[in-house]
């Protein structure tokens, strides 16, 4: 009898993913009113919680009964903090904001939910809802994408989510499982002083403003700039662990690996020859960093040339207003290539947050876990997107909320958010992204602190790659 019980639990629980017709009433179920709620840790500020209320009341008007908890962590980093806490007490939410290198740290609590299941999944949904003081099942539509639907994502955005990005996934999935999905993206860009280009006659026929789009040509004009404005320094570069993984992604040169052993690979002769130039470009007075300039570079740049500030600025198209200013008339370009045999490598980071979600302990743990899957289709709708990124600056990882009325409005602006958006938008086939595994993240802080100590001369380029790997665990 006991082992009936169980089968019967079984089937109940398997109605969520395959057996969408069975009722879920027929096996007594009964859960709390806490079983029907999804909790979502975010970073969101006062500014998008506001469409996030417009997502959340969309749910919730659909889904009577369902009810959306939403909590504003702090930082990213504040958020995984606190996932690793609660995954150590079973307290995890079902949704939550990530970084890969978070979910690198996830995935040794077997909680990660592999979203493919749903993504493929072309039952209609079929799920409790409350009608006055009573549950009842009710049927909707189709619980999956559709090819085209998944199509409509940006390739990049969603290549990102593929569990073979992780060291170790073939413990827990299949290469192509999907274990995130793209949320919000920004990457870097160039912004730059449009008048002291056109007066170092850097022009196009009609007179405009031109920017380089190699890193030679970039040079070329700091060194221009710096004999002409000898105050100015001619670039500010807002991340210098961006800037290191990307120079080895533009060059080829290896940064980091997937491969158990073999993790990282920055530690090579061209990074340090890199290093060695770009301190005699520092000595020169070319460019300066956030770490080492004490503040964000757009600080720099909106100075003007006059005043001792940047010509070009590199930074997240995210943060772009911060760029804004009426000393003199700015442009936004995307990020220079690297020139490697006779070919322009544009590589440019991806970065932003993505969605994982988390089997959580609870009797009704698979119909959380599929209405949480419903609650990430309605954040991810074209719709929405456009409202997110409207308000962010961010990119839609959906190429349709490109078409959405309000978001070609906003795109259409002038103003630097806009520009910006608009750049970032024809950049979507230069994006990239790195291996995460646990340690990627020490990885990432311990190359922009090298680039730090070579350029400065604290150290040797060999010396700053060498102490980088060994604090990463190299020996």
């Amino acid at each position: 009898m006991k082992k009936n019980f169980k089968f019967l639990k079984a089937i109940c629980l398997a109605s969520v993913v395959g057996l969408a017709s069975l009722s879920l009433a027929s096996c007594g179920f009964d859960v709390a009113d806490g079983e029907h709620t999804i909790y979502f840790y975010h970073t969101m500020g006062q500014s998008l919680q506001e469409p996030l209320k417009i997502a959340k009341a969309q749910f919730e008007e659909k889904y009577p009964g369902w009810k959306i908890e939403h909590s504003q962590i702090g930082g990213y980093d504040e958020v995984k903090s606190a996932i690793v806490g609660d995954l150590v007490a079973g307290t995890q939410p079902d949704l939550a904001y990530c970084y890969a290198d978070h979910v690198a740290q996830y995935l040794e609590s077997e909680t990660v939910v592999n979203m493919s299941q749903f993504i493929d999944n072309t039952n209609k949904l079929s799920t409790v809802v409350l009608e006055g003081e009573n549950w009842v099942e009710k049927e909707f539509g189709t619980i999956g994408y559709s090819a085209a639907e998944v199509a409509d994502f940006v390739p990049g955005y969603y290549a990102e989510g593929y569990a073979k990005n992780y060291a170790g996934y073939a413990k827990y999935f299949q290469a192509d499982d999907v274990i995130t999905m793209p949320f919000q993206k920004s990457t870097e860009v160039l912004f730059y002083n449009a008048d002291a280009l056109v007066e170092l006659g850097h022009v196009d026929a009609e007179g405009n403003a031109v920017a380089p789009t190699t890193w030679d040509e970039l040079w070329a004009v700091c060194v221009e700039a710096k004999a002409k404005w000898p105050q100015t320094t001619p670039l500010g570069y807002d991340s210098e662990s961006n800037w290191f993984i990307t120079m080895c992604e533009q060059n080829g040169w290896g940064y980091t690996s997937a491969e158990e052993g073999k993790h990282y690979l920055f530690n090579n002769s061209n990074a340090q020859a890199w290093l060695a130039d770009l301190k005699t470009r520092f000595e020169a007075g070319l460019f300066t960093t956030q770490e080492i300039y004490g503040s964000y570079s757009s600080n720099l740049f909106v100075k003007g040339v006059e005043e001792g500030g940047s010509i070009f600025s590199i930074g997240s198209s995210g943060g772009a207003s911060h760029q804004a200013t009426e000393k003199f008339t700015w442009g936004v370009a995307p990020l220079p290539g690297s020139k490697v045999n006779d070919k322009i490598n544009n590589a440019a980071i991806s970065q932003g947050p993505s969605l994982v979600m988390f089997k959580t302990a609870s009797s009704n743990t698979d119909q959380k876990q599929l209405m949480t899957w419903e609650f990430v289709k309605v954040l991810l709708s074209p719709e929405m997107q456009a409202a997110f990124a409207t308000v962010s600056g961010y990119m839609p990882p959906r190429l349709s909320a490109y078409d959405v009325t309000s978001y070609k409005e906003f795109m259409e602006g002038g103003t630097i958010v806009s520009v910006t958006a608009k750049v970032a938008s024809t950049m979507v086939d230069r994006y990239y992204t790195s291996p995460a595994f646990v340690g990627s993240s020490t990885a990432r802080t311990q190359v922009g602190t090298a680039l730090v100590y070579a350029v400065m001369g604290t150290k040797t380029p060999q010396q700053a790659l060498n102490d980088a790997y060994k604090k990463c665990g190299g020996k």
